[in-house]
């Protein structure tokens, strides 16, 4: 009687997290339409258990949501970060629509369902089962899901300009897709946009203009041969480069007076990206002498610098030793984590989801993962704040 009692306890709250991620999913929360309503629907869950929380908006669809489980602070708080955007379905078809939250085979397929709603949904379930039992803990618990990680972080950085009121906590868990990887260290990013500029003339006589298309093709001819000059690190290897986007040319009918591309180049913890937008002024310089009419400028689209948390520190081992984990890892990709560093707090990402499925079609997230994320995370809140 006993088991049959338990066996339908977790299973009533398997069914109350899952609903709860699939209204994340449905959501949409698209740089388009914003995370508010993500927000809502985060605040209406905790409220569940009794948590507060506050949601900070801005330009009518974005906003921030934060949650403070207060202790008499005996022990440093928890910080757990996750951000509530998503990147867009894309162009590909998807087996099932992208923001349906279609459960199948054990599966919870969605945009954002492993990048990274799972994670979202499974310390939100953690922290309101905690403080269901009425656990009394002695550090604070803070969840700030935030905007815009995919796009600017703004999020992040709205945050961290109004955080005088956090002191250092003893960590901060970033629960993105890691498929439960403890990971200390990844890449930063410098999304870089070169524009050439040219001069428009009537396409029956091109010869009377700068073609801004043709001078960028002699750019990226030359961008092929172009090493990043950077040792390599241990643990992140080498820098990666990544040509994403062009636009160019308004009409069929008129030379293209401007092209612009955009760069995404993964960069190493201490480098400078300046030195990387100096050597492209260089290669420009060098063009310039080849093709006089050729003109072009880049600047710094958005700039993330890259982490390190040592892993021998003491939170990290404890944290490893909450989990059961034997080792800590390094990962190509970028999150929110260097926006945090000025809390002078170790930094681990950890969480449920495949990384190779982010940003593809089909995405999905296993649901025993999530399952199994609440229950280390309720074993790390435990290990810290107990």
């Amino acid at each position: 009687m006993l088991n049959t009692f338990f066996y339908c306890i977790n299973m009533y709250n398997r069914y109350v997290m899952e609903e709860f991620l699939k209204k994340l999913i449905q959501a949409e929360t698209t740089a388009e339409k914003g995370e508010v309503t993500a927000a809502q629907i985060i605040a209406a869950e905790l409220s569940k258990s009794g948590i507060d929380s506050y949601i900070d908006t801005w330009d009518q669809t974005r906003a921030n949501i934060i949650a403070h489980i207060k202790s008499p602070n005996l022990k440093p708080a928890l910080l757990f970060v996750c951000h509530l955007d998503v990147v867009g379905p894309g162009e590909a078809a998807w087996s099932h629509p992208p923001f349906a939250a279609v459960e199948s085979d054990g599966k919870i397929y969605g945009r954002g369902s492993a990048d990274m709603k799972g994670g979202i949904a499974a310390i939100v379930t953690a922290i309101r089962q905690v403080v269901d039992t009425g656990t009394r803990l002695q550090g604070d618990i803070i969840l700030l899901c935030a905007a815009g990680e995919e796009t600017d972080s703004c999020g992040v950085s709205r945050f961290m300009h109004e955080h005088s009121w956090l002191n250092k906590p003893a960590g901060i868990i970033i629960p993105e897709q890691t498929a439960f990887a403890v990971v200390t260290a990844h890449r930063g990013m410098a999304w870089l946009k070169v524009t050439t500029k040219g001069k428009a003339a009537h396409s029956s006589a091109p010869e009377l203009g700068v073609n801004a298309i043709s001078s960028m093709r002699a750019f990226l001819d030359e961008l092929k041969n172009y090493k990043i000059d950077v040792q390599p690190h241990p643990l992140l290897g080498s820098c990666s480069m990544s040509v994403n986007t062009i636009s160019g040319g308004k009409a069929m009918n008129v030379v293209p007076d401007q092209c612009t591309i955009g760069i995404d180049i993964r960069t190493l913890p201490g480098q400078n990206h300046e030195e990387i937008v100096n050597d492209f002024k260089r290669i420009f310089a060098n063009l310039k002498q080849q093709f006089p009419t050729f003109n072009a400028e880049v600047f710094i689209d958005r700039a993330v610098e890259a982490i390190e948390t040592d892993p021998q520190c003491s939170f990290v081992r404890e944290f490893c030793a909450a989990i059961g984990a034997n080792e800590t890892k390094a990962v190509g990709f970028t999150t929110d984590a260097p926006h945090l560093r000025p809390l002078g707090a170790p930094i681990v990402i950890f969480g449920p989801g495949k990384p190779e499925l982010c940003h593809k079609p089909d995405e999905y997230i296993n649901i025993s993962d999530v399952e199994k994320a609440v229950e280390h995370y309720k074993k790390i809140i435990m290990k810290f704040l107990l």
